[in-house]
């Protein structure tokens, strides 16, 4: 669903970071506009949210209830095997080893999954339009980026990287997403960041129609 609906503003919500336009944010209530910038804050988005998501959202599928019972065989059966786990650490090195390794071990790693979701769509020439507009090449190949990561970093990330590729075709297998660009370099320098660049994009937060990129707060007051 988040591959068929990247780029799409009528079918925002499956798989992505919230992002309003400058119209609808500045449409919403006082109330509404501080609850989308505590929303985007990057202590939220690196740090609550994340936390949130792995540790409560994913271990039960709330709002799924009518979805049918193999979301909560599924939930259940993960938490179980994660209970049985931890059981086994806690025999082994007692509680507070345990949650002295797990705890920060997972918050780390749930903190960088999210964060590597933000870059591959959230970037200043990011791509979006209207379900009238919108097409599926231009949105995944305009719309998703290229992080440019080193060794070992890519091999740990299961080159996830290329994701302009892999939108473009989800079947070629993460481990030869690297020999697709480099037998097509055009793709190679299409929307690359590297991991020195993967800061500004945090301050981008509101998709601007007019100038059809991305905008931070700041940028969006001044055009007010």
């Amino acid at each position: 669903m988040h591959h068929a609906s990247t780029g799409n503003l009528d079918a925002r919500g499956y798989g992505d970071i919230d992002t309003l336009t400058v119209r609808e944010f500045q449409s919403r209530s006082r109330l509404g506009r501080l609850g989308y910038r505590l929303y985007r804050h990057p202590a939220v988005l690196l740090g609550i949210g994340p936390a949130y998501l792995f540790l409560l959202r994913h271990r039960l599928p709330i709002g799924l209830m009518r979805a049918g019972v193999q979301h909560w065989v599924s939930a259940i059966a993960t938490n179980l095997a994660i209970a049985a786990m931890l059981g086994g650490l806690i025999l082994l090195v007692r509680w507070g080893t345990t949650l002295l390794v797990v705890i920060p071990t997972l918050l780390i790693a749930a903190s960088t999954g999210v964060y590597l979701f933000y870059i591959q769509h959230q970037f200043e020439t990011a791509h979006w339009d209207k379900a009238a507009a919108w097409s599926f090449h231009d949105a995944v190949l305009y719309g998703s980026t290229h992080l440019d990561l080193p060794q070992p970093l890519r091999w740990f990330t299961g080159n996830i990287g290329v994701h302009h590729v892999h939108h473009l075709a989800s079947r070629i297998p993460f481990y030869r997403l690297q020999e697709v660009l480099n037998a097509c370099p055009d793709l190679r320098h299409l929307n690359r960041f590297t991991f020195a660049q993967m800061i500004r994009p945090l301050a981008l937060t509101l998709w601007d129609e007019e100038r059809r990129r991305l905008i931070s707060f700041r940028e969006a007051a001044a055009v007010a």
